[in-house]
């Protein structure tokens, strides 16, 4: 079944989404665990399933934030080392300092960098995740050709987003939540009640699913297919390049 868009809500801009998550760092990973009951942990841990079965794979994390998807992934003996990247400065030196405390500076290192422009070689990573940050792309499509551009023959993309529940009962309290709940409790404790505003837009406007999994393989992707993970509030989405 395809999944497009079902909401008559307008997409928000995303031309200036780095200032807005600059605006918000400070909080980001508290509000990331309160406001999902802590299953943004369990899922981030759950990519580890999704990795290809081989050793010594050089990761690519994009819109990489506060870097927890490297984090969550470096306890994997599969993973030799990382790059994190994202135009949010203000989340990159939070990471920084996340990944310093954690010994795991001689393997993993944040830059700066956009999803749409990846400032890597071709075919120099095996494995390439976006966790939450898919739908905040400028263009998805071009994202997702960079993300197959800069992967190895074998490689594979992981993407983590939200989606919306299959079940009606679960998809109306979800929206409920994610449209009255969230918004009020996230402006509160950041300060920017915009930032959360713009959280449910851009869930309820995106594609997910099948309709999803189509833009990846228009992208160049093989084997694609989507995970969902609790009840289908989110899903991870995995494409290999051949």
């Amino acid at each position: 079944m395809e999944h497009k868009s079902e909401s008559t809500i307008t997409p928000p801009p995303r031309n200036d989404v780095s200032s807005m998550f600059d605006r918000i760092a400070h909080r980001y990973d508290l509000l990331n665990r309160s406001l999902s009951f802590g299953q943004d942990v369990l899922w981030r841990k759950r990519m580890k399933r999704h990795l290809p079965d081989r050793a010594d794979l050089k990761l690519l994390d994009l819109a990489t934030g506060t870097a927890d998807q490297l984090i969550f992934l470096s306890s994997d003996p599969r993973i030799a080392s990382g790059l994190g990247m994202d135009l949010a400065e203000k989340m990159l030196d939070i990471g920084r300092e996340k990944i310093k405390k954690r010994n795991l500076a001689s393997r993993f290192e944040l830059k700066t960098g956009d999803a749409i422009h990846i400032p890597v070689d071709d075919a120099s990573c095996d494995v390439v995740t976006i966790s939450f940050g898919i739908r905040n792309v400028l263009d998805v499509e071009q994202g997702l050709r960079e993300m197959f551009r800069v992967l190895k023959p074998g490689g594979r993309a992981l993407i983590l987003e939200f989606s919306l529940p299959g079940n009606a009962v679960m998809r109306k309290l979800y929206l409920f939540y994610f449209r009255h709940i969230l918004p009020r409790i996230g402006g509160l404790v950041s300060g920017d009640a915009y930032a959360y505003r713009y959280l449910n837009k851009t869930v309820e406007t995106f594609p997910y699913g099948e309709a999803f999994c189509a833009l990846m393989r228009t992208a160049g992707f093989e084997n694609v297919r989507a995970n969902p993970l609790t009840f289908g509030i989110a899903s991870i989405y995995q494409g290999d390049k051949r």
